[in-house]
């Protein structure tokens, strides 16, 4: 049951007042979607406020490339996402790797959402042998790819969305340790999406 739905307006960053109100709430937990700097305030706020520790702080996004930054104050924080780090197949320690050598920073979400889009886009063009005017057969295939990912291997909805895995983390030593898979193969639905 979601006893209060909060706001925060943004790019504003003062988060006094909400944590006064979710104080007084106590809810079961605390759940919030932010990235960024945004994200590293938050959760230092949340900590500063004396809420860590006492009401569980959930996210999605929260803690991507903001763990470590957030230092303390991120440890313990449960987030879903469809990738982590942490994610132990061989195409997630080799993109590691070859990502660290080729730019000298650590991977994240967005740099493996970059190299999914890649492969899309090379599986796409190679269905039609580089053709980019033939779009509809262009579009088939993509649509009907297979990407075997960092994050795992996906493929699309008849909607367009991936079909993937979506991990349960939580920060444990400045790391999104994965803990579990919170959705296995999720697809979703776009019911809100016209054709």
């Amino acid at each position: 049951e979601i006893v209060a739905d909060m706001p925060t307006p943004f790019p504003k960053t003062e988060f006094q007042s909400f944590f006064t109100k979710v104080a007084a709430l106590k809810p079961d937990a605390v759940f919030t979607f932010y990235s960024g700097g945004g994200a590293i305030k938050f959760m230092k706020d949340y900590a500063a406020a004396g809420l860590q520790g006492k009401i569980p702080l959930w996210g999605t996004f929260l803690t991507e490339g903001t763990a470590k930054g957030a230092g303390a104050a991120a440890e313990g924080i449960k987030s879903t996402l469809h990738y982590s780090t942490e994610l132990d197949n061989p195409v997630n320690v080799k993109f590691k790797a070859d990502f660290k050598k080729a730019t000298g920073d650590d991977a994240d979400v967005f740099a493996i959402q970059g190299f999914d889009a890649g492969s899309l886009l090379i599986q796409g063009l190679d269905g039609v042998n580089g053709d980019t005017g033939a779009r509809m057969e262009l579009h088939n295939a993509m649509q009907s790819a297979k990407i075997d990912s960092p994050r795992g291997m996906f493929t699309f909805s008849k909607a367009n969305h991936p079909i993937q895995n979506i991990y349960l983390r939580e920060v444990q030593g400045g790391l999104n340790k994965v803990i579990g898979v919170a959705a296995e193969a999720l697809e979703d639905p776009a019911i809100g999406c016209k054709a």
